[in-house]
């Protein structure tokens, strides 16, 4: 019996890998397990969206649970609404960052979360056991509609800014909404807290005709360049649900996620004094500097935006956050949410009188290096143990996967929770070093290979 859920949900690609017959029963699942109440749904605009959501849809019905569709909307803007709704769970149709070809499944929790790894393991038992609760005739779920959800969702955020003082900057601001949800609502919330707004890639297009879905500085030189053009004091680009927002600076440099990560961290942990931060073991020297600087604490935990949230509901954290750019604030909601991000980052740069690229000026500087390095599906899991036995001797870390921790940086490798593949990550004071680190990973994973 293998493993639906990855690291961020259930992925493949439009009808071979994920098909209707598996949400219908990943769907049913999902309803066997909750239990009798309303179910929130939700999908961004990718293909077979409208087709999985239906179906999804009849599985839960099914069951005797009631459906709440939201129409289109963030993965944060669901999050947001389950409990807000009434809900006891939530699904959302999405495949994130995934490239147009593949679709997905979230499920959340009543609190919007998603749901826990104990609780993905009884869908997957259910699902793969066919066990499902069918309901009688006379029981069969309802249902409904709500059109309100972003309204209430902009709203939200709106709160945690201070509107009056953004509105005096009149900054030009430029956001790429991917072709998908994104647009749906950081333009509107832009414009509502007083920034002059410009759209690119604003239509929803499951094809993703402007750029691949993630955030990456590859795909997204179009928004360097339009930032630059138009004069704008920043660019906002999404991923395919909204859930995370990288930063483009006045002069088109991109941010790394560890940095916008780390101007929101300092902001939010200076507020507080020893306030705590949830962040994976992806994590950099960068964000440990923050914590430190602002006599915070660091948790760190697996990858996984599940395992994040969970933890900073946990242990009551004032924030949590990824390398990815993922920001969890939990005085909105404990989840990534691009939009809030957004808007936070205006904010301090409008309390702060700071650019962009002011703010990254002031943060410790650090380099960063990224690869993947394909892994042959069959000796995806068992390469682990190869490379424990390879690094055996070094300085590391091995919650999840291996970050091996040197004096000049440090570099981690991890399977993808996704895709048939090793992720490596270094970070170091220097690009060369980092590079330098990231091949020596690579070079790591790929003898793990021919020894695995």
């Amino acid at each position: 019996m293998g493993r639906l859920f990855g690291t961020n949900g259930v992925r493949g690609t439009i009808n071979d890998e994920l098909t209707v017959d598996i949400i219908l029963d990943i769907s049913r699942a999902v309803g066997t397990v909750l239990g009798s109440g309303k179910i929130a749904i939700s999908t961004d605009s990718r293909m077979g969206g409208e087709m999985f959501k239906q179906t999804a849809i009849a599985g839960l019905l099914s069951t005797g649970c009631d459906v709440v569709d939201i129409g289109p909307s963030p993965t944060p803007c669901l999050q947001f609404n389950t409990p807000i709704l009434g809900c006891i769970g939530g699904i959302m149709i999405t495949a994130s960052h995934n490239p147009p070809q593949f679709n997905g499944i979230k499920v959340m929790g009543s609190d919007g979360i998603e749901v826990t790894r104990e609780i993905e393991g009884e869908i997957e038992d259910v699902y793969f056991s066919k066990e499902f609760k069918i309901a009688k005739w006379n029981e069969i779920g309802s249902l409904f509609s709500d059109d309100g959800a972003i309204r209430r969702y902009i709203d939200a955020i709106k709160q945690h800014v201070d509107i009056d003082a953004i509105r005096e900057q009149n900054l030009t601001v430029v956001v790429d909404g991917a072709n998908s949800v994104g647009s749906l609502v950081t333009p509107i919330l832009m414009r509502e807290i007083g920034c002059k707004v410009i759209s690119i890639n604003s239509q929803m297009d499951g094809m993703f005709p402007g750029r691949n879905p993630e955030p990456i500085p590859t795909n997204i030189v179009d928004l360097s360049k339009t930032v630059v053009s138009v004069g704008a004091a920043i660019g906002i680009a999404h991923d395919g649900d909204a859930d995370r927002a990288t930063f483009v600076d006045e002069s088109g440099n991109i941010l790394w996620g560890d940095q916008s990560f780390a101007i929101i961290a300092r902001d939010v942990l200076g507020k507080k004094k020893g306030s705590t931060l949830v962040t994976p073991v992806s994590s950099g020297r960068l964000i440990e500097d923050i914590v430190k600087n602002a006599e915070g604490n660091m948790d760190w935990t697996e990858v996984g935006s599940v395992v994040v949230s969970h933890r900073v509901v946990e242990i009551d954290a004032e924030l949590g956050g990824e390398e990815n750019g993922g920001v969890f604030y939990p005085a909105h909601i404990a989840v990534r949410d691009g939009a809030m991000t957004a808007a936070q980052m205006i904010d301090i740069m409008v309390r702060n009188d700071l650019s962009v690229s002011e703010l990254v000026a002031s943060l410790p500087q650090y380099r960063n290096a990224k690869t993947k390095v394909p892994v042959p599906a069959e000796k995806k899991e068992s390469l682990l143990d190869t490379l424990l036995e390879l690094t055996k001797d070094e300085p590391r870390i091995t919650l999840d996967g291996v970050k091996l921790q040197y004096d000049e940086g440090w570099i981690l490798m991890r399977p993808s929770g996704t895709e048939p593949l090793w992720r490596c990550f270094a970070e170091a004071k220097t690009q060369s070093i980092a590079d330098r680190l990231c091949n020596k990973g690579v070079d790591l994973i790929k003898e793990a290979i021919m020894r695995t």
